[in-house]
């Protein structure tokens, strides 16, 4: 990510997406700008980074519907949801938990009808801000149902796609209420309640058909460090994790946020 200010205007954004639009609105691109029937093409993700990676859900619906002049426009929305298998699994080996803080979302949103196809004196400025709002919502609202709180932004700047668009983008910060027990060799069971930082990415551009909207988020510390802080000192938590899965859990809940970071660094700007 680059160019990033903290606490900048939205308006950026909305200036960024409308220019993108109504750039490329007078080539008569088909799509968003052209107007779609049907469902809305699912997101692709397309770095190979995504197969360590399980898709959990998917979602469609209708981000938002307003009117403006005679013209009613809607926003229509296809989500792909995914978690990061490998600590998914080894938060459910050691300590049962459903769900992790690891997670990526990417987004399509087609407005209906185009951009290019408001009449005179509709603004589309006003449009895409709509659509801003309502990408950043909705994302807040995917973190929220991964059971990630209190998101915040930290930062927001700008990135170029895979594809050769700019995008917006955000740092964002939240927390993540980790809860379960680790069994002890003494048949006993220590408390792994703690709630833990998370920071997280957003970007949204513009394709010249649609709008994109991608993220996720991960923890500022290693898992296994929430492991070591429940155990009693004479407790190894990289041990006892390996005795109680494997190895490989182990390294998992050990792996450096920097490498998240990566991964969601790369996996939003390969959505197409």
């Amino acid at each position: 990510m680059e160019k990033n200010h903290g606490g900048r205007s939205t308006r950026t954004t909305r200036r960024r997406l409308l220019a993108g639009g109504a750039a490329l609105g007078a080539v008569g691109l088909a799509g968003c700008l052209g107007g779609r029937d049907g469902p809305v093409p699912e997101p692709d993700v397309t770095s190979d980074r995504i197969d360590d990676w399980r898709r959990i859900d998917e979602s469609e619906s209708t981000v938002f519907e307003g009117s403006y002049g005679p013209v009613t426009v809607r926003a229509l929305e296809r989500t792909r949801i995914f978690e990061y298998a490998p600590v998914a699994d080894a938060l459910a080996e050691t300590v049962d938990a459903s769900g992790s803080p690891v997670v990526f979302f990417a987004t399509r949103i087609d407005l209906r009808p185009a951009l290019d196809q408001l009449p005179a004196g509709v603004g589309r400025e006003r449009v895409m801000g709509e659509v801003e709002s309502a990408a950043t919502d909705a994302f807040r609202a995917q973190l929220q149902n991964a059971g990630i709180e209190n998101v915040e932004v930290a930062e927001e700047g700008t990135t170029t796609v895979r594809s050769g668009h700019t995008a917006t983008t955000w740092r964002l910060t939240g927390e993540y209420a980790l809860d379960g027990g680790i069994p002890l060799p003494t048949g006993s069971t220590a408390d792994v309640g703690q709630t833990i930082d998370i920071e997280a990415r957003l970007g949204v551009w513009h394709d010249g058909t649609d709008v994109l909207v991608a993220g996720g988020a991960y923890p500022t510390d290693p898992l296994i460090e929430v492991f070591d802080e429940a155990l009693p000192d004479s407790v190894d938590a990289e041990t006892t994790v390996t005795e109680l899965a494997d190895a490989e859990t182990a390294e998992a809940l050990a792996t450096d946020p920097a490498a998240y970071d990566e991964d969601v660094s790369q996996l939003l700007i390969s959505v197409e």
